[in-house]
C-alpha cells in the first residue's frame, strides 16, 4: 500500500485528487494540508510514502516546502502538482528534490502512474511536462545562462517594472488591464523563482540582476 499525503491551498483540488485515487486498491490518502506549514507539521505524524505538493501557495511555497520536507525525511517521494507549464519552474522544482511533476489537468491514469513510479524510486513527468522540458533543452541548449534564476515571463517583467515604480497592486492591475488576483499570482511566482521572501527582497534581487530586461 502506498501512503499518499496531499498539500494544496485549494480544497477543491484536494477533493478532486482524493476522488481520483479512492478506487485504486494500492494507494491510500492518509492526510491533507492546505498549506506548506501545515504539511510540515502533519506529514511527520504518520507513515507517508508520496506527497502530492502544489507549488503556488500562500506563505511557504511548494519549493520551500519540498526542501524542508526532504530535510525531515530524505526518503520521501514528492510529486509537484501544478498548473505551471513554464520549463524554468518545472526544472526548479525538480532541482529542489521533487521526483515528479504532473499538471493539475492530468488524467486519473497519469496521476496514479506518477505516484507508483516515484514510489519505486524513479522520476516521473507527465507527457505534456516532458515535452515542455525537452523543447526547453533543445531551444536553450547552446545559450549562455547569465542569471542564476529561472526566466521571468513577459507579463511577470511588466508587473515587476511597475513594482519597481512603487505602484500598488491595484494600480498595477489597472495599468495592465488584469485583475488584482492575477497581479498577486505573478508576484508570488516571481518570489518562487527568485527565492525572495517578500516584495522588498524581490526588488533588491531585480535591481541587482536587472531582471526586467
Amino acid at each position: 500500500m502506498i501512503h499518499v499525503f496531499i498539500v494544496d491551498d485549494h480544497k477543491m483540488v484536494i477533493d478532486g485528487m482524493k476522488l481520483l485515487l479512492k478506487d485504486e486498491a494500492t494507494i491510500k490518502v492518509v492526510g491533507t494540508a492546505l498549506n506548506g506549514e501545515e504539511g510540515l507539521v502533519e506529514i511527520p505524524k504518520q507513515p507517508v510514502d508520496v506527497v502530492l505538493l502544489d507549488i503556488n501557495m500562500p506563505g511557504m511555497n511548494g519549493i520551500e516546502t519540498c526542501k524542508e520536507l526532504l530535510k525531515l525525511n530524505p526518503d520521501l517521494k514528492i510529486v509537484a502538482i501544478s498548473m505551471h507549464k513554464e520549463s524554468s519552474l518545472i526544472k526548479l522544482m525538480l532541482n529542489n528534490g521533487a521526483k515528479g511533476y504532473v499538471l493539475k489537468n492530468a488524467g486519473q491514469d497519469e496521476v496514479i502512474d506518477a505516484i507508483k513510479t516515484v514510489n519505486e524510486g524513479k522520476k516521473y513527468l507527465d507527457d505534456t511536462v516532458n515535452e515542455i522540458v525537452l523543447n526547453s533543452v533543445l531551444k536553450n541548449g547552446s545559450e549562455k545562462v547569465t542569471s542564476p534564476f529561472p526566466t521571468l515571463s513577459r507579463r511577470e517583467k511588466d508587473v515587476l517594472k511597475l513594482i519597481l515604480d512603487e505602484c500598488t497592486t491595484q494600480e498595477i492591475a489597472d495599468k495592465l488591464f488584469i485583475s488584482f488576483g492575477t497581479v498577486e499570482t505573478h508576484r508570488r511566482n516571481m518570489l518562487i523563482k527568485t527565492g525572495a521572501r517578500n516584495t522588498a527582497g524581490l526588488v533588491r534581487t531585480a535591481i541587482e540582476y536587472d531582471l526586467t530586461k
